[in-house]
């Protein structure tokens, strides 16, 4: 669907049209007040709920396109909205307006011998371009996010969820204008023609700052290798949970099937547990029955199929496909340098998690770990701006470049120095 293309005039002048709009509409919401900013939020999300039908019959509409498909059932499931996550949402939107206005916030400050006083400032970063697949609830997570860090946005959604996306759009538009903000402020790419995504890539005649992708590898990878904007990306969600032998066992088995049975189509989904070879006789059973009882597929390494030989044998391939699917791969380690080792090699760097009471083991895992999320006794189904506190995200950042993790209202900013004198001049 986003194989790269052939230029097409066009569209580049569809795109750049976009683009201009976009760059001028940037420049009053730089600073644009807070009070305007939540009442536009606000709007948005009553219209969200005052138009639910009218999303939920345009979601079906998509949801019907795909039927029949090789579309992952993962992807569909980001592709579908009820009741519930349009109300989510709404929730979301509402959320982001209750926080912390980023925009003018003072980060530092401090006084040189001269007298010069220097403070640096959050400052929107302009004009904002996300490519996704499948979730239309990113076209109101990433609009809402960017607006309330003073950023316009473009918008390009798959051509599986257009007809939602457009829906929510048009609930967007109208909270701008309830507020007296640009409409321009978040637009949405009108064709479904691959040569935008190139366009966007291209970074519209200088108008994008920067490209937020949210989809499948072959969409990141594309976006990571053309792009001739800066990126916030993560190419995939390899994420791991490590049992200690120190582990309480009854919140083991717990943890381990919600990370990866909750939602197994989402980049915080686990995708291998790590068993410390201590406590393999008597803790490995009984966390494979739960995820059994689950439905979850297992595939173990040669020393896992050893106490449990049913299972499916787990290749290297395993150790490095994000599955997005109820099927995990299982190996035995020796104790937390093992799991490092193991996590050190395979990791995409996005999330992992520690099951244990030993505090020198999380400590370890905290320090040598170099992923953007770790957690301790807790599901790596947490791996979402929302549950961070952000009131939602736009994307999981694994990169080491500004944004990391969950990217919120603050990872939207960059900075800028102000420096007040008194008349000094440089000797």
């Amino acid at each position: 669907m986003l194989d790269t293309v052939a230029q097409s005039p066009d569209i580049d002048a569809l795109m750049n049209d976009i683009g201009r709009k976009a760059r001028a509409a940037s420049r009053p919401l730089a600073f644009a007040s807070t009070e305007s900013k939540n009442k536009a939020l606000n709007a948005m999300a009553d219209a969200i709920l005052a138009r639910k039908d009218h999303i939920l019959a345009e979601n079906a509409k998509d949801l019907k396109d795909v039927e029949g498909t090789d579309m992952l059932a993962s992807f569909v499931d980001r592709l579908t909205l009820n009741d519930k996550r349009v109300a989510e949402m709404a929730e979301g939107i509402r959320a982001i307006a209750a926080l912390a206005d980023p925009v003018g916030e003072v980060i530092a400050a401090w006084d040189r011998p001269n007298g010069l006083k220097i403070e640096r400032t959050r400052t929107p970063l302009g004009v904002i371009g996300v490519i996704f697949e499948s979730r239309p609830n990113v076209t109101a997570d990433a609009g809402a996010l960017c607006l309330k860090a003073g950023n316009a946005v473009i918008l390009r959604c798959g051509s599986d969820s257009r007809r939602s996306s457009q829906a929510i759009h048009d609930c967007l538009v109208e909270g701008l204008k309830a507020a007296g903000l640009p409409e321009h402020a978040i637009q949405l790419v009108p064709v479904s023609d691959r040569a935008a995504v190139g366009a966007m890539l291209r970074g519209l005649e200088g108008n994008i700052d920067v490209i937020v992708p949210r989809g499948g590898k072959s969409l990141v990878g594309r976006v990571q290798s053309e792009a001739r904007v800066p990126v916030f990306a993560h190419l995939e969600g390899l994420c791991h949970i490590y049992i200690d032998a120190s582990a309480d066992l009854d919140m083991a088995k717990s943890i381990v099937v919600n990370a990866k049975m909750r939602r197994t189509g989402i980049c915080g989904a686990a995708e291998t547990l790590l068993v410390d070879n201590k406590v393999a006789s008597t803790h490995l059973k009984p966390l494979l029955d739960g995820l059994a009882a689950a439905g979850c597929e297992i595939r173990g390494s040669a020393d896992v199929l050893k106490l449990e030989p049913g299972l499916k044998v787990a290749t290297e391939e395993d150790w490095t496909t994000e599955y997005l699917a109820a099927i995990i791969s299982v190996a035995l380690v020796d104790g937390i340098s093992g799991a490092i080792e193991h996590i050190d090699r395979y990791s995409s760097n996005h999330t992992e998690a520690v099951i244990a009471e030993d505090p020198a083991v999380v400590e370890r895992f905290f320090t040598e770990i170099d992923s953007a999320i770790l957690l301790h006794n807790a599901s790596t189904q947490f791996a979402d701006g929302g549950e961070f506190g952000m009131g939602a995200e736009i994307g999981i950042a694994t990169g080491k470049m500004h944004a990391r993790g969950p990217v919120g209202v603050e990872q939207l900013t960059s900075f800028k120095y102000r420096v007040r004198g008194t008349g000094q001049i440089r000797p």
